[in-house]
């Protein structure tokens, strides 16, 4: 089955996630933006110094009214990655992976491709719209070092509620610092969008390690 094909067996999914209302969560007041400032900075800092991660987790995507919806598995080390989505009801899956030169995108009809830039390799092969490099960071609840200088609204917790960055716009859900011990607060939902594309993803499981695990 192509891919795009596969996106569009997985629409319903997509479009029955779309009519969720994002969660409504109240701003930082104005005087405590420049600790929340500093304590991003310094965040943003110890988490640059641990680049392999990994995740496991759901992902909607939908460009312009087209989309799928699946498992993801994402491992991270540094510029290094490798994304693989799956359907278990249609049995269908692909695989990116990649570094900071060069991508290639697995499970198609007709046999791998590849290309220099992931986004647009997928843009090409299935319609979809999912700024990869970039999402590696702000899945992360980082600012992009690959993009211009982004706008970050604090929640009342102090953590960012959304970041703009690239003409994306990335709203977040953060789970509650006590239950997650010791460990750095990862969020639990990350949603990125700019004009008709999407990208929503709600991480089930963190971990520090990466392709190399």
């Amino acid at each position: 089955m192509k891919l795009r094909a596969f996106a569009l067996a997985l629409l319903v999914p997509v479009l029955l996630a779309a009519c969720v209302a994002r969660p409504v969560r109240p701003s930082l007041p104005p005087g405590q933006v420049a600790a929340a400032e500093l304590r991003q900075g310094a965040r943003e800092q110890r988490l640059r110094q641990q680049p392999a991660w990994s995740l496991v987790g759901r992902i909607a995507v939908s460009t312009d009214g087209n989309g799928g919806s699946g498992r993801i598995e994402w491992r991270q080390d540094g510029a290094g990655f490798q994304v693989a989505l799956s359907a278990p009801v249609t049995r269908q899956s692909w695989r990116l992976s990649g570094d900071a030169t060069q991508a290639r995108l697995e499970g198609l009809e007709g046999g791998a491709r590849e290309g220099s830039d992931p986004r647009q390799l997928l843009v090409e092969a299935t319609g979809w719209d999912i700024p990869v490099v970039a999402l590696a960071d702000w899945v992360r609840g980082l600012r992009s070092s690959k993009l211009e200088p982004a706008l970050i609204v604090y929640g009342a917790d102090g953590r960012p509620a959304q970041i703009v960055q690239g003409g994306w716009q990335v709203d977040y859900v953060w789970p509650d610092a006590s239950s997650v011990g010791d460990g750095e607060v990862m969020p639990t939902r990350v949603d990125a969008q700019q004009g008709g594309a999407r990208v929503r993803l709600l991480v089930d499981q963190w971990r520090g390690d990466g392709p190399g695990a």
